[in-house]
């Protein structure tokens, strides 16, 4: 058995840093800051270009379609950018559900 098991339907939906964009907090490492998360991104919200300076990201898409510079992306894509480098800007063409990590605490810029 696993030692440790996260109900997501039982958890939280709260505000993300963006309006149109929540957070499912699934877990933190407390070593680290870094978190997993469901993201739900809105039908037809823009998340501006940014970066994230101090973690990684790593994004699965479980459902919906976003748009980034003329490429769609949809459920079974993953996507990763690297610390500090910038992307974006997101339009969410439905709305999206993501499983995101970011292996460091998260930070916008």
């Amino acid at each position: 058995m696993f030692p440790e098991i996260t109900d997501a339907n039982s958890r939280p939906w709260i505000p993300g840093p963006y309006p149109g964009v929540d957070l499912c907090l699934l877990e933190k490492d407390p070593a680290t800051g870094g978190i997993t998360v469901l993201r739900r991104f809105h039908k037809g919200i823009t998340v501006p270009a940014h970066m994230h300076p101090l973690a990684d990201e790593f994004v699965y898409i479980l459902s919906g379609e976003w748009e980034e510079e003329g490429e769609i992306y949809g459920t079974g894509s993953v996507l990763r950018v690297s610390r500090g480098v910038r992307h974006g800007p997101h339009h969410a063409r439905t709305e999206v559900i993501s499983l995101t990590r970011f292996n460091g605490p998260l930070t916008l810029s």
